[in-house]
């Protein structure tokens, strides 16, 4: 009856230990700092997809442009052969239409510059994006780990574990911070390798 009583004891005392207690605090702590973390990030992911979406509806745009202008040009060339050999006022309604044809070309011309650095603006916002949903993503993974960690030296009783989570708990941090604070610091070689 006395090894139940020990051991019952036993549990009771390491539940009071101290490393138990730093391993509480650290797991809540960056559980806390993943939680919010996760909100940031869900947001950026959205930004992402409106700006990835932004960006394919101006090349679809800029597409549909190039397409009028192709056809342009070619009722201009149309044009522009009977032309040469219409005369008088057989050729009056042709200059018109040529002339509109040309017009309408350069019009599509100076539109599609217009779409394609929408374009651009959009996929940039897209690659800035990326680089903080990165950040936020290699933060979750170090706070994953950190927590892991903790509770292997809970069970372990090493102390040496807790250690090695919490420094991994604090470049999480700091990844999350970039990000919260649109830091450029991006490890690629990290970004490869979760990626």
């Amino acid at each position: 009856m006395s090894d139940i009583k020990d051991t019952v004891q036993d549990a009771i005392t390491d539940v009071h230990s101290p490393l138990n207690s730093r391993v509480a605090v650290v797991v809540a702590v960056v559980a806390t700092l993943m939680a919010i973390g996760n909100i940031k990030d869900g947001n950026i992911v959205q930004n992402m997809t409106q700006a990835q979406t932004r960006a394919v509806g101006q090349w679809n745009f800029y597409q549909a442009k190039s397409t009028k202008q192709i056809l342009a040009e070619n009722a201009a060339a149309q044009l522009r052969a009977l032309s040469t050999g219409a005369t008088g006022a057989a050729r009056e309604p042709i200059e018109k239409a040529l002339a509109r044809f040309d017009s309408e070309a350069r019009r599509y011309d100076q539109e599609k510059e217009e779409i394609r650095k929408q374009a651009q603006q959009y996929e940039a916002e897209y690659d800035r994006l990326n680089i903080h949903d990165d950040q936020f993503d290699m933060a979750e993974a170090c706070f994953t780990i950190a927590i892991t960690l903790a509770g292997v030296a809970a069970l372990t009783r090493k102390n040496w574990l807790l250690v090695f989570g919490t420094t991994l708990a604090g470049l999480g941090l700091f990844l999350e911070l970039s990000g919260f604070l649109e830091w450029a610091y991006h490890p690629a070689w990290l970004a490869r390798l979760l990626g």
